[in-house]
């Protein structure tokens, strides 16, 4: 058992290297992909010919726009992309370890590292869509000048706690179930992987949820910045 996909090499030629975490990259996008053609190529409004694959997609987007409403006390409209993205993403790739020689690309430091990327990303998008591009940039001066680097450190900080919080919780959980699976193979591997399985879609909805606390956070201190200034 590999303690990280990056270590499985399906094809290396000189600098170039395809190795596990891309691989199972692509196939869990190839099967979200897939399945969002599925659910909204026949869309329809009444209730009585709705499909299966409608009535799902109705279902995880309905929970998502709950979780971000709940969370954040705002509307989910413009965050329902960005974070179902991220959830579905990280949690597919989990759910698929339920299946043998499949290793979670979300147990790799580099994917986990890109999607705390993302997040980076996204937190300065949208507060600069919410209160302007001036406005969010006065936050890293609050309250004094003197806070700018104190302030771009916290952000990075943030980022690189988000990847080494995923990649250590899938690393460790993934080893746990080796372990286990190793120790006990004829009584508890369906056990164990169900285990693995259920801890994998803790961790998205974990990772999701701090992305959109980050996100909303610095969309407040944003506006509470500007609310100090037109008081």
């Amino acid at each position: 058992m590999e303690i990280s996909p990056d270590n499985i090499i399906f094809w290396q030629q000189d600098w170039l290297v395809i190795n596990a975490t891309l691989v199972y990259s692509w196939l869990v996008m190839l099967i979200l992909v897939i399945a969002s053609w599925l659910a909204t190529r026949d869309l329809v409004v009444d209730p009585n010919r709705v499909s299966r694959w409608q009535n799902t997609l109705e279902i995880i987007v309905e929970q998502l726009n709950t979780q971000i409403r709940e969370g954040i006390r705002q509307e989910p409209t413009q965050f329902l992309p960005f974070i179902g993205t991220l959830f579905l993403f990280i949690g597919v790739s989990n759910v698929l370890t339920l299946f043998p020689y499949y290793e979670s690309p979300a147990g790799s430091l580099s994917t986990a590292a890109a999607l705390a990327i993302c997040v980076l990303v996204a937190v300065p998008f949208y507060g600069i869509k919410n209160v302007g591009i001036v406005n969010y940039l006065k936050t890293y001066i609050s309250p004094l000048p003197i806070m700018l680097p104190f302030n771009i450190m916290s952000e990075l900080s943030r980022t690189l706690s988000l990847a080494v919080r995923l990649f250590g919780n899938i690393m460790s959980t993934s080893l746990l179930v080796g372990i286990l699976v190793v120790l006990v193979p004829l009584i508890f591997p369906a056990i164990t992987r169900a285990f693995g399985m259920l801890v994998g879609v803790i961790q998205a909805y974990v990772f999701s949820i701090l992305a959109l606390v980050y996100i909303a956070s610095g969309m407040q201190a944003q506006r509470t910045t500007k609310h100090q200034e037109e008081d």
